[in-house]
C-alpha cells in the first residue's frame, strides 16, 4: 500500500502565493472592457490625466517644473492601480511627451509579493534628462527600470521642495499619491510597453519614431 505524502504549509502557501498573483495581474488588465472606448477618447483621457498629474507634481514640488522644462521627454502614468493581499501587482497606461508633443502611449506594470495595505492608486512619471536616456528608452521593446536604465527617485527635503542636484542619474522617477510625494519607493522592476489606441502591445520596429 503507496503512502500518500500531503503537501506541507510552505508549499501550500506558497501554491496560493502563485495563484493569487495571476488572478491580481489578470484583474488589472481586465477590470474595465478596453472596447468600451474608442481610440480616441482613451487617449484623451490619458491625456487630461496626464495634465492633471503634471499641474499636481508643480504643485507638491515646484522646482520639479525645472527639470521637467528642461528634460528631453517625460513618460506620465496618472494612475497607477494595484494592490493585494499577499500579491500585490499594479497597472497603470500613460503617455511620453518630447519636444511639446505626444510621442506616444505605454502601459506600465509591476508586482511583489508580501503583505500589502489593499488597493492603491498613484501617479509614476518618468523624467529623462538625456537624449542617450531617451533614445535607448525609444529603441527598447519592453523596458525596465533598473535593468535598462538606473531610476533615481525624488524625493521631498524638510523645506518641501527637491534636491535637484542630488539626482544625478539620466532618468529621475516621481512617484505621487493624493498626499503628495511618498518617500523611501523604489521603481526598481517596474516595466514598461508600448501600446496602440486600445491598449494592445505595440512592438518596437527600427527606424519608427511613433
Amino acid at each position: 500500500m503507496k503512502t500518500r505524502t500531503l503537501p506541507t504549509p510552505r508549499t501550500l502557501f506558497a501554491a496560493v502565493a502563485m495563484a493569487t498573483a495571476a488572478l491580481a495581474l489578470t484583474a488589472c488588465t481586465t477590470t474595465v472592457p478596453r472596447s468600451e472606448q474608442s481610440g480616441v477618447e482613451r487617449r484623451d483621457s490619458i491625456n487630461e490625466r496626464a495634465d492633471a498629474t503634471l499641474k499636481r507634481l508643480y504643485e507638491v514640488a515646484p522646482n520639479s517644473r525645472e527639470l521637467v522644462s528642461q528634460a528631453k521627454g517625460v513618460l506620465i502614468f496618472p494612475r497607477v492601480i494595484g494592490g493585494s493581499f499577499i500579491v500585490g501587482a499594479e497597472h497603470g497606461d500613460g503617455v511620453l511627451r518630447a519636444g511639446g508633443q505626444n510621442k506616444g502611449y505605454y502601459s506600465t506594470s509591476s508586482g511583489s509579493i508580501g503583505l500589502q495595505a489593499g488597493a492603491q492608486s498613484k501617479a509614476i512619471v518618468f523624467v529623462f534628462k538625456t537624449q542617450e536616456a531617451l533614445d535607448k528608452f525609444l529603441a527598447s521593446n519592453g523596458w525596465t527600470a533598473g535593468v535598462d536604465a538606473t531610476v533615481a527617485v525624488a524625493n521631498l527635503s524638510a523645506n518641501g521642495s527637491v534636491d535637484l542636484n542630488t539626482l544625478r542619474e539620466p532618468v529621475v522617477g516621481f512617484v505621487m499619491t493624493n498626499a503628495g510625494l511618498m518617500a523611501g519607493v523604489s521603481l526598481e522592476g517596474t516595466k514598461v510597453n508600448r501600446i496602440d489606441d486600445r491598449g494592445n502591445p505595440v512592438p518596437v520596429t527600427t527606424g519608427t519614431s511613433n
